[in-house]
């Protein structure tokens, strides 16, 4: 809903709101990947390990973090 890309995928209808700002969505099978990775060292998976996360995709990409998050959910280890 941040995002405008003009493909139908993202529809940017929320202007007030950064890509920057989005903090990463994360499960055990998101977590177990961006902890094989070296993304994520916190054991528990909590608000604290999407912020731990985002902090490291941050790295990747300030302007946009987040947008990692449908690739590490589709990694297979």
């Amino acid at each position: 809903m941040v995002r405008n890309d003009n493909k139908g995928v993202d529809f940017g209808l929320w202007k007030n709101i950064s890509p920057s700002q989005l903090i990463c969505p994360i499960d055990v099978h998101v977590a177990r990947v961006s902890k094989k990775l070296g993304l994520l060292k916190r054991k528990q998976v909590d608000w604290l390990a999407a912020i731990e996360l985002t902090d490291a995709l941050r790295k990747l990409d300030k302007h946009d973090p987040v947008k990692y998050d449908f690739a590490l959910f589709n990694l297979r280890q």
